[in-house]
């Protein structure tokens, strides 16, 4: 994991705001958290279709995800109450937004030609290694909570060995892929950016918005583009070699991997197992239909 840009060392209650080109992405956020011993604090803006993902669904519902829907079928008033409700609630917040509302990807073009057509309709910068990113979630998000946040975060991502022989970008890896060392670096660039800093009305924060894709764009460009090889697969300005000990990462691997271990080994454990994912799924489905 290599880092740029400023990531503080303890930690705030923020939002996150990132590119999105896969499932990893979700993951890359906890991997900053867990650099600020804020892992838990981590929830997210999710599409409304995943609250039916078996068991991650319901999870994320019950730990203060909220789920939108695109467009004119965006609702704000209910956004606004759930961030309240957590806000009263004193929970501790690091809340993921990807603005773009889907992943980029090379191999989807007429999404990327979309997103270039409207932005150009719209007036707006044209940008080749991220989508228009959409502002909805996120005005609602900083103007519900702007008391109670100390920053955002922008964040841009970048995965080596996502490039072909002709030099043209590839899918970011999935998450098997991510797990079995096919991306061998994930480069991340960290912009804390002070609230006072971002205009609170909403058309000025589409503007402000695409500004802040626009330089992601720029170190992407960078990234994948720079005529010279030298430059390519890193971000421009010092990073770090980001490590984390063993008293992080290891009392979770002994303890989940026990778990899941000491209940697969067995014909009841395999049984709880299975029962768990069928009846979790069911009622976790019914749960969050009822609370929707």
């Amino acid at each position: 994991v290599i880092i740029y840009g400023d990531l503080p060392k303890n930690k705030e209650n923020v939002i996150y705001l990132s590119n999105h080109q896969c499932t990893v992405d979700w993951i890359i956020a906890d991997m900053l958290a867990i650099r600020q011993n804020a892992l838990g604090h981590v929830r997210y803006v999710l599409k409304d279709g995943l609250k039916w993902l078996p068991l991650y669904g319901w999870y994320f519902s019950q730990h203060g995800g909220v789920y939108v829907k695109r467009s004119a079928k965006f609702n704000e008033k209910e956004m606004r109450e759930k961030l309240r409700a957590q806000m009263k609630a004193e929970t501790p917040m690091y809340l993921v937004i990807f603005p773009e509302g889907t992943r980029y990807n090379p191999e989807i073009p007429k999404v990327i030609a979309d997103s270039q057509s409207f932005a150009e309709k719209e007036g707006l910068a044209i940008l080749k290694h991220v989508l228009t990113p959409r502002v909805k979630a996120t005005h609602v998000a900083i103007d519900t909570m702007k008391d109670y946040l100390d920053a955002v975060y922008d964040v841009t991502v970048a995965y080596e060995g996502t490039v072909d022989h002709k030099g043209q970008r590839k899918l970011a890896p999935s998450m098997t892929e991510f797990l079995c060392k096919e991306c061998p670096r994930v480069h991340i660039f960290i912009d804390r950016i002070e609230l006072k800093d971002i205009p609170e009305e909403q058309m000025y924060m589409r503007r402000w918005l695409h500004e802040r894709f626009e330089i992601k764009d720029k170190l992407l460009i960078e990234f994948y583009d720079a005529k010279d090889s030298k430059r390519r697969n890193k971000f421009p300005g010092k990073s770090v070699h980001s490590k984390l000990s063993l008293k992080k990462t290891l009392p979770s691997l002994l303890f989940l991997g026990g778990l899941t271990a000491s209940m697969l080994l067995t014909e009841s454990g395999r049984k709880l197992y299975v029962k768990t994912w069928i009846y979790g799924t069911l009622i976790g489905c019914l749960w969050v239909s009822i609370k929707a």
